[in-house]
């Protein structure tokens, strides 16, 4: 099952490093996968992929997309784990950069 989440948070960054952004889309993605594994066991899951994508506009665009496969016999919502393993993603993104935007203060 694939599920989605969308979400905005208006934080006013600095411009990020290219090392910046790649160190945030590691961290939604890491974050995704310890919720997963945190719920489930590894044999558990069948397949796992988590994909993030990161655009840089006016505004930095956090895309994850999360693919989880079990087993029919592992009795767990799929989406709702997905829905909060994104969620706590985009929070630990979200103290992430604005970690990035207090420090950019900081040195100004």
């Amino acid at each position: 099952m694939e599920s989605e989440g969308r979400r905005v948070v208006h934080i006013g960054l600095p411009e990020l490093t290219e090392e910046q952004i790649i160190e945030v889309g590691e961290l939604a993605q890491r974050v995704v996968i310890k919720h997963v594994f945190d719920a489930l066991n590894r044999s558990d899951v069948k397949d796992i992929e988590v994909t993030t994508r990161i655009n840089r506009g006016e505004t930095l665009d956090l895309e994850l997309e999360v693919y989880l496969e079990v087993p029919v016999f592992v009795k767990v919502d799929v989406e709702r784990l997905i829905d909060e393993a994104v969620e706590k993603a985009y929070a630990a993104v979200e103290k992430k950069l604005r970690e990035i935007a207090n420090e950019g203060q900081d040195k100004a």
